[in-house]
């Protein structure tokens, strides 16, 4: 299995519906998506941008849903239908490649949404690419557990904000977690956040506001640097010496 994907722009992606995680079939049990959480990596970075959204799914939700991600019915009462927001989040994830944890059940979700839309939505699969994450994690490390929890455990990622399941934070979350099962991850980010949105896990910096000391190499560090480079010169090229 080839995990490094050769996709520019991915976005990391999760929902939160109004019945408990049953697999695909769940959807056809009439549950509807009540958040959406995405997040942008352009060529394994990290830029910033995200996509949150409530939904009002016009549907109760159930206890056992609510016990899991804590999205009451008055949490969504003033929020959107998906209909309202679907172009927007169609924008968002059009030509990427979407990276869920377990995706079946998150594109299902969409897929029935997108089929509810006037006039009829796309398919998915039909602007984007999807990666399941899960399937990454699972041919990785056969025979263990590979929930969220479990792979934030075994990466030493923080998820202490994770009491409750969320989507946005979920794809925070998961965009550290698959970056770091495939080979690591650049988490420096220069822009700036837009005012009124929540960045969550995504660590922002103003790098005008930073007053870095810099350290020159003593002279002894540098005949020692000398020396290591000759020692690479031996073995063919020396790149840092032009």
């Amino acid at each position: 299995m080839n995990i490094i994907s050769n996709a520019s722009r991915q976005v990391i992606l999760d929902t939160e519906t109004t019945g408990m995680n049953q697999g695909s079939g769940a959807v056809y049990l009439g549950h509807r998506i009540i958040e959406i959480g995405c997040v942008e990596v352009i060529n394994r970075r990290l830029t910033g941008r995200y996509y949150h959204q409530y939904i009002n799914p016009g549907q109760a939700i159930d206890p056992e849903a609510i016990a899991v991600h804590g999205i009451t019915d008055e949490r969504v009462a003033n929020e959107p239908r998906f209909h309202q927001i679907a172009q927007e989040f169609i924008d968002f994830i059009s030509g990427a490649e979407i990276v869920a944890h377990n995706a079946n059940f998150d594109v299902s979700f969409m897929d029935h949404e997108f089929s509810l839309l006037q006039p009829l939505g796309p398919k998915t699969r039909d602007i984007c690419e999807i990666l399941d994450s899960l399937d990454i994690a699972k041919f990785l490390h056969p025979g263990q557990k590979n929930n969220l929890d479990a792979l934030c455990k075994r990466y030493g990622i923080d998820n202490s904000r994770r009491h409750y399941h969320g989507a946005l934070l979920d794809a925070e979350i998961l965009a550290d977690v698959y970056l770091s099962m495939t080979g690591g991850q650049t988490k420096f980010n220069l822009s700036n956040e837009e005012v009124g949105q929540e960045g969550g896990g995504i660590q922002r910096f103003d790098p005008t506001s930073l007053n870095l000391k810099v350290i020159c190499a003593s002279a002894d560090e540098l005949v020692m640097h000398e020396k290591r480079l000759d020692l690479v010169a031996k073995s063919g090229k020396c790149l840092w010496r032009g």
